[in-house]
C-alpha cells in the first residue's frame, strides 16, 4: 500500500488530511515538527511527501531539499495559500512534483495524489527497463563453449526476431529465465518491458491478482485499483516460470488471454487489451501432466510453438571451469578478495561432480569457496563436503577396478566401465531412442547395439 506522508504546523489541518487519505485507501503519516519530519522520513521512506510551505522552523524549501538528498525518488508536492502561490511555482523548480492550494477539497486532494503516484511508477518502470538494458542479455552473457550450448544459441538466434510464443523445458537451475531474457533482448521488444512471474511461489488467488489486476474493493483487502502484471507486459514480452505449476483453473484464464488478447482485472468488467510476446519454462513433463489431467492440452499448444531444450550443466563438457571462473571473478571482486584462481586438484573436483542443481548449485558452490578461502587460490578444502565425498566414491570404484593388474588388463578395465557409464547415460538422456542416441554419439546405430550386447544393458534394468 502505498505510504503518504503529510508535515503542517496546524495539528487541524493534519487530522483533516489523515482522515481524507485513509479514506481513499492509502497509509498516512504526519508531523507538526518538520526536523522531525525529516528524521521520519529517513526511515518511514513514504511514497509521497506532502509539505506545507510556510512552517516556523523549517520551510517547505527546505524540506524538499532534504528529503532529495534522502531518497531522490520520493515525490514531494507543497501545501500553499494563495500568498505563497509564486513560492510553490519556485519549489517545483526545485525538484517539487506539484502544489495545490489551501483550501482544498477531497477530490482535489485525490486528483494530485494519482497523478503522483502514476509519475512514480512511470519512473520506476523506465529505471527498471535501464536496468534490463544496462545488464544486456545478449548473447556474449551466456557462459559456454559446448556444442550443447552453441546449439541453443543458434536456435536463439533464429527465433528472437519472431512473434512465436516459446517454451524453454530445462531441470531446475539450467538458466531458463537467462535464455529467456536472452530471447527478449534480441528480440523487437527489446524497448519495452520483460515482465517475470514465478507461477510456483505464490497461491492461486495471489497469483491471479499479480497477473490480472483487481479493481477497488473486488475483495477485502483491495482498498485500490492496481492493474497486474499483464498491463505491465504489454507490448513486451511475459515470461511464466515454471508454468506447469500454474492451476487448472489459471490456465483456463490464461487460454482465453492468448485466444482474445484481452482481459479484465478482478472485479472489473472493461475488457483490457493486451499484446505480448509468451515465453514459458518448465522442469516438468508437460505431456505427461496433460495424460494425467494436469495441463490443458489446448493451453500447451498455445505456448509450445517453438521448444528450447536446454542442457544440464553434466552434458555441457569443458564450460564448468568457464562457468567456475565467470563466478570466482564476481564473487572475489564483490567480497573484495584477492582470490584469482582454482588449483588443478579443485577444478578435477568440479567438473567430476554431477551437478544435479546444474548452473545455480555450481554458483553458490564458488560463493561458499570464496568466503572459505584465505589465499589467492581456492583449494579442495574450500569445497563442500557434499562434493569431496561424491568424488571420493568415484576414485575408490576407479582404483578398485584398476588396482592390482598390469597396465594393459587396467586400461581395458577402465575403458569397459567408461563405455557402460557413458553408453547407460547417453541412453538415458536419449529417452532409450537408439538412433537418437548414435546420432549424438558420432556413431552407427551398429555400434550401439554392439555395446547394448556387450554389456548386456536393456531398458527395464
Amino acid at each position: 500500500m502505498n505510504n503518504i506522508f503529510v508535515i503542517d504546523d496546524e495539528q487541524d489541518f493534519l487530522e483533516n488530511c489523515l482522515r481524507i487519505i485513509k479514506k481513499q485507501g492509502y497509509e498516512c503519516l504526519t508531523e507538526k515538527d518538520p526536523e522531525k519530519a525529516i528524521e521520519r522520513i529517513g526511515t518511514e521512506r513514504p511514497d509521497i511527501v506532502l509539505t506545507d510551505l510556510k512552517m516556523p522552523k523549517k520551510d517547505g524549501i527546505e524540506v524538499l531539499k532534504e528529503v532529495k538528498k534522502i531518497a531522490p525518488e520520493i515525490i514531494v508536492i507543497m501545501l500553499t495559500g494563495y500568498a505563497t502561490v509564486q513560492s510553490a511555482v519556485e519549489a517545483i523548480k526545485e525538484g517539487a512534483f506539484d502544489y495545490i492550494q489551501k483550501p482544498f477539497s477531497a477530490e482535489q486532494l485525490r486528483v494530485v495524489i494519482e497523478r503522483a503516484l502514476k509519475q512514480k511508477r512511470l519512473v520506476e518502470e523506465n529505471r527498471n527497463l535501464r536496468m534490463q538494458l544496462e545488464t544486456t542479455y545478449n548473447f556474449e552473457n551466456i557462459i559456454g563453449t559446448s556444442e550443447a550450448i552453441r546449439a541453443v544459441l543458434e536456435i536463439v538466434k533464429k527465433i528472437a526476431k519472431s512473434e512465436a510464443n516459446i517454451l524453454i523445458l530445462g531441470e531446475s537451475g539450467t538458466g531458463k529465465e537467462l535464455i529467456a531474457r536472452c530471447v527478449h533482448t534480441n528480440s523487437s521488444r527489446i524497448n519495452k518491458a520483460f515482465v517475470p512471474v514465478d507461477c510456483a511461489s505464490l497461491p492461486e488467488n495471489l497469483l491471479e491478482s499479480e497477473l490480472f489486476g483487481h479493481e477497488k474493493g473486488s475483495f477485502t483487502g483491495a482498498h485500490i485499483t492496481r492493474p497486474g502484471l499483464l498491463e505491465f507486459a504489454n507490448a513486451g514480452t511475459l515470461f511464466l516460470d515454471e508454468i506447469g505449476d500454474l492451476s487448472i483453473n489459471l490456465q483456463a484464464k490464461l487460454l482465453r488471454v492468448l485466444q482474445e488478447k484481452n482481459f479484465r482485472r478482478i472485479g472489473g468488467r472493461k475488457l483490457i487489451d493486451v499484446d505480448m510476446r509468451l515465453i514459458s519454462a518448465t522442469n516438468r513433463d508437460l505431456k505427461e501432466a496433460i495424460k494425467k489431467k494436469e495441463f490443458r492440452e489446448e493451453l500447451y499448444y498455445r505456448i509450445d510453438v517453438i521448444t528450447i531444450n536446454l542442457p544440464p550443466l553434466r552434458d555441457r563438457h569443458g564450460d564448468i571451469s568457464l562457468i567456475a571462473y565467470h563466478y570466482l571473478r564476481h564473487f572475489a571482486n564483490l567480497n573484495k578478495k584477492p582470490i584469482a584462481r582454482i588449483s588443478p586438484e579443485a577444478m578435477r573436483f568440479l567438473e567430476g561432480f554431477h551437478w544435479p542443481g546444474n548452473v545455480r548449485e555450481l554458483q553458490n558452490v564458488i560463493e561458499r569457496a570464496v568466503s572459505f578461502c584465505e589465499g589467492d587460490t581456492i583449494t579442495v578444502n574450500d569445497l563442500p563436503d557434499y562434493i569431496k565425498e561424491k568424488i571420493a566414491d568415484v576414485m575408490v570404484e576407479r582404483h578398485e577396478i584398476s588396482s592390482g593388474l598390469e597396465f594393459k588388463k587396467a586400461k581395458e578395465k577402465w575403458l569397459e566401465s567408461f563405455e557402460k557409464e557413458y553408453l547407460i547415460e547417453l541412453l538415458n538422456r536419449c529417452g532409450w531412442n537408439i538412433s537418437k542416441a548414435a546420432k549424438l554419439a558420432g556413431v552407427d546405430r551398429k555400434s550401439i547395439h554392439r555395446w547394448l550386447k556387450k554389456y548386456k544393458i536393456d531398458e527395464k534394468k
